[in-house]
């Protein structure tokens, strides 16, 4: 198996509508041998929409994981040197996420738990989901894409003629970036026509 002994830290914040699209890709992870530490956001824990009431995704992970979601910030720090992850998967990323990301904003138990990852120079593999990708977060966009130890799955324009600044990842591509990110390398291409994805 190609992530057999693996600690995986998987990340969600608040993009709800992608939730469908993640949740096989832990399933992936865990096939694959890795164990899996869920981290959530409060929106993700607090929020109820149209794609599920609050904490509905939360309890889904933890049965699929095995574990209790981290859901604060102070459980979240010691991923860090003292209980370190073999690496760190934000997916889905949202812009607000994003742009504290790339600005050493740390306010929620995902950003610091990318923060204690990238402490230790083990890898956080993103998978963005943001409406302004194309827009005024296309600077942290790039930041994030050129900072060391960081790693995003294949990303591209979801609805280009309604939305022209959104890209969301291809998240079926998820497992094989974190393969190749524990191996210290970026898979290509990066940007992907995920318009056609969503034709298909």
């Amino acid at each position: 198996m190609k992530l057999n002994g693996k600690r995986i830290g998987f990340g969600i914040t608040g993009s709800h509508c992608t939730y469908e699209e993640v949740y096989p890709q832990i399933k992936s992870l865990l096939d694959e041998g890795a164990t899996v530490v869920p981290v959530v956001s409060s929106t993700v824990k607090n929020t109820t929409t149209r794609f599920g009431n609050a904490g509905e995704w939360v309890e889904k992970v933890e049965q699929l994981t095995g574990n209790n979601v981290i859901d604060t910030i102070v459980d979240a720090e010691p991923l860090g040197p003292k209980r370190p992850l073999d690496c760190m998967v934000i997916a889905p990323l949202t812009g607000n996420s994003m742009s504290k990301f790339a600005n050493a904003l740390t306010d929620s138990p995902v950003l610091m738990a990318a923060k204690a990852t990238l402490r230790t120079h083990r890898p956080v593999v993103v998978g963005i989901s943001t409406n302004d990708a194309l827009g005024l977060n296309g600077v942290n966009l790039m930041r994030l894409m050129a900072t060391k130890d960081i790693y995003f799955i294949p990303f591209g324009q979801d609805v280009p003629d309604k939305k022209p600044n959104s890209m969301v990842a291809r998240m079926e591509s998820l497992l094989d970036t974190v393969v190749a990110a524990l191996d210290g390398k970026q898979i290509q291409p990066v940007v992907i026509e995920k318009y056609r994805d969503f034709e298909k």
